[in-house]
Formats: C-alpha cells, structure tokens, sequence
C-alpha cells in the first residue's frame, strides 16, 4: 500500500501543547487585538452618531461614558486594544524594513511591545477610570 503522507507527522495536533515563543504570541494578539478593533467600531459608531444626533443624545453618552461600568469597561477595553495594536503595528513595520530580524531582535522587540503596550493600557485605564 501506497501511503503519500509522511507517518511520522502528528495525527491530531493540539494547540494547548505547543509553547509558542514571545514574538509569536504578540503577533498572534496583534491579530486578535485588529478582530477586536473591528468589532469594536460598532460600539463606536453607535456613540459617535447618538452623540452628534442631538444634545441629549450627547448628553446621555457622555453620562454613560461617565457613571456606567460597562460603557467604561468597553471604552478602556477598545482602547487596550488600540494601544497594543498600535505598537505591535510599529513593530510590525520595523520588521518589514529589515530593522531586527534577528532570532534575537525579534525577542527584543516582542518584549519592547508588551512592556511598552502594558504602559499604555495602564495610562489609558488612568484616563477611563
């Protein structure tokens, strides 16, 4: 019998036993972080048009954005999301100019991101809350 596949490849291949490194992780979340930012237009959308509806519409978002815990954990959690993708952007964009595309450099730039990101999220929960 004719077998076109090598034998010794994985026959069910499990994700949660694979340790991915630190520049794999960030670009992994960079992808998730851009889905989130998509969805997250809605949210945005919706605000953005009942506040320019009307002065009451203005009003009631900003007494949402103010006084509501939700709107507020939305609001920083678009927000995380936009300070992680931006960074992990730039990275991203160094990289396609051939700055640190070393094994190293990319170590170096995945923990830049995430310190740099965590930074951010930080300052912008400050902000929200």
């Amino acid at each position: 019998m004719y077998r076109a596949v090598n034998s010794k490849r994985p026959v069910n291949l499990d994700l949660t036993t694979i340790h991915f490194p630190l520049p794999a992780l960030t670009s992994i979340a960079h992808r998730i972080t851009g889905v989130i930012l998509f969805v997250g237009l809605i949210f945005a959308f919706w605000a953005l048009d009942k506040s320019l509806s009307s002065p009451e519409g203005f009003a009631a978002v900003k007494d949402a954005l103010a006084h509501n815990f939700l709107a507020k954990l939305i609001a920083w959690g678009l927000l995380s999301a936009l300070a992680f993708h931006f960074v992990a952007g730039i990275k991203h964009l160094l990289m396609d100019a051939d700055f640190g595309v070393t094994l190293e450099g990319g170590v170096k730039k995945a923990q830049a991101t995430v310190v740099l990101s965590a930074v951010l999220i930080i300052l912008a929960g400050v902000w929200v809350w």
